[in-house]
């Protein structure tokens, strides 16, 4: 799967994260490192509303100013998420395209498990109705 990456600030965790989809077999678009979360944001949601990824992951200090900034691009649905079963949700319900890490209080083992629950789960089509309104 190709995946759209930014981050506004290079650390141990975005090194991590893109080093473990990459193991993956994942294709690691970067987007965008060590530039303002509001480009960050902008620019994975837009790699992921053209198509030119799948899916998207945004980190900056809280994951709040990434998410946002994403899902004021038309096509994305941005989850802010800080465990794996709130990933997984936000794939089932929301169909989410883009996950948001903060960066604060993410570690490496959350971030493995929230990466496989966002990458592994696929939304339920009784759901399809309530994302697809929202664009």
């Amino acid at each position: 799967m190709r995946i759209a990456f930014g981050t506004d600030e290079s650390t141990e965790i975005t090194r991590h994260v893109k080093r473990w989809l990459t193991e993956r077999g994942h294709e690691v678009v970067v987007v965008g490192e060590d530039i303002a979360w509001p480009e960050v944001g902008r620019g994975v949601g837009e790699a992921v509303a053209d198509g030119r990824a799948e899916r998207g992951v945004v980190c900056c200090w809280t994951g709040t100013g990434v998410s946002i900034a994403a899902n004021k691009v038309p096509g994305v649905r941005a989850a802010l998420c800080t465990d794996r079963e709130t990933a997984a949700g936000a794939r089932k319900w929301n169909d989410a395209n883009v996950l948001a890490l903060g960066l604060r209080l993410t570690s490496a083992t959350v971030a493995d498990e929230m990466l496989d629950a966002f990458l592994g789960t696929a939304p339920e089509e009784s759901e399809a109705a309530n994302y697809t309104r929202l664009g």
